[in-house]
């Protein structure tokens, strides 16, 4: 068996990401997205979350996960 033949087939895994569908985060609102969604971070991973705006502190509870950013609404 060669080296680097016991990884994934992509040469690599794709990183952690670092919230789950259904979680709930306390985030706060950084920025605005095109379509008018608030956007959150948390460990650096975006959110997206509706009836947001700059500056607001949020509950959020996930409702999809995608490989570089989730959506989440407020709770």
């Amino acid at each position: 068996m060669f080296r680097g033949e016991t990884g994934s087939s992509n040469g690599g895994s794709a990183p952690a990401v670092p919230v789950a569908v259904g979680g709930e985060y306390d985030v706060k609102i950084e920025d605005i997205a095109r379509e008018g969604d608030g956007i959150a971070r948390v460990e650096g991973f975006v959110i997206f979350v509706a009836d947001t705006k700059v500056g607001d502190d949020a509950r959020v509870q996930i409702d999809k996960v995608m490989r570089r950013f989730a959506i989440g609404h407020k709770v």
